[in-house]
């Protein structure tokens, strides 16, 4: 009899461990969601959407798209942090809500590094400083020089207080070492639009955004860039960190996180299949030709993003201290 029943246990642990293992194997067995903490149509939900069709090719299963806005993007993050860890949720991060938030928000309901498991790193996009075509200063120099003997009186228009274009200035104004006054809008669309009539002075927008706005007959002109490299799609267009202000690089940088505790299984599997994304050259062409900067494989490990993610948290800190900027 008692070797009847260790039979009995034995079959049974094999049962479950090959049940375990089948579970395993099937993972994704359901459609996935993928939380854009922004509304639909803007910069971060169409890459978003063009990486996840590409990466749901690589897990067979469907990737759906949840728009959750408000709030600069903690919102959707919140949310992201409390839902259940079982490898069907995913948060689309971005530098502003997964790195500036904490400094920018006293009551924020999430932790950028101890809520989420990172899973891979998203190309990220440089930026270009542009100025209107009319302007006297057509050279980052001359915004500095102008700057430096002005205090002040150089602005720089935003697409809101805490958004990448208003952190990215005060990042660069910090290394320089001079004063500009930040003028804060309701979107990118009306700070480009008084950037382009002269109303301001200057303005820092994403690359792969302002491809159309400098265009030969457009009216704004670009004076740097915030890449460590020359970008082929702006000829002749240098990077402010060459020799304007040394060592300066800056980009808003995406990836995809898992609320904490999500099975290690589920963050490789999901990583994989963005790495064998990858390998249609035809697509990552495309992103290029539009302004977004593809990583080497290195900086798009779970861990990459992880150490990426804490070392940006304490850099936007600094800033935001300089700066003197609070939402809340």
């Amino acid at each position: 009899m008692k070797t009847f029943w260790n039979r009995a246990v034995a079959a049974a642990c094999l049962i479950a461990g090959a049940t375990g293992a089948s579970a395993q194997a099937a993972y994704p067995s359901k459609p996935m969601t993928w939380i854009v903490p922004f509304a639909a149509g803007g910069p971060t939900d169409a890459l978003a959407r063009d990486i996840a069709e590409k990466v749901q090719r690589q897990l067979g299963q469907t990737i759906v798209i949840e728009n959750q806005g408000g709030a600069g993007g903690t919102i959707g993050a919140s949310k992201a942090a409390r839902a259940a860890p079982d490898g069907y949720t995913f948060l689309v991060g971005h530098m502003g809500y997964m790195a500036a938030a904490p400094s920018l928000y006293k009551k924020l309901t999430y932790d950028p590094v101890k809520d989420f498991d990172a899973v891979f790193r998203f190309p990220d996009t440089p930026m270009v400083l542009m100025v209107p075509k009319s302007s006297p200063h057509q050279t980052a120099a001359d915004l500095l020089d102008f700057a430096r003997n002005n205090p002040g009186k150089l602005n720089f228009s935003n697409a809101g207080v805490g958004s990448t274009s208003h952190l990215v200035a005060a990042l660069f104004a910090s290394r320089a070492g001079v004063e500009i006054t930040s003028v804060a809008y309701k979107g990118a669309a009306p700070a480009l639009n008084d950037l382009m009539a002269g109303v301001v002075d200057g303005m820092f927008d994403q690359t792969n955004t302002a491809l159309p706005q400098l265009t030969p007959t457009g009216r704004l002109t670009a004076v740097g860039l915030t890449s460590a490299e020359p970008m082929p799609q702006f000829p002749g267009v240098p990077p402010l960190g060459a020799k304007v202000v040394p060592g300066f690089e800056a980009a808003t940088w995406y990836g995809l996180y898992a609320p904490k505790n999500t099975p290690k299984q589920a963050v490789q599997k999901v990583h994989e299949a963005y790495v064998k994304a990858l390998t249609d050259k035809a697509w990552t062409a495309k992103m290029t030709d539009q302004g977004i900067r593809l990583l080497p494989a290195a900086q798009q490990t779970p861990a990459a993003l992880a150490q990426h993610t804490a070392s940006e948290v304490d850099k936007w800190r600094r800033v935001a201290a300089e700066a003197k900027i609070q939402i809340d």
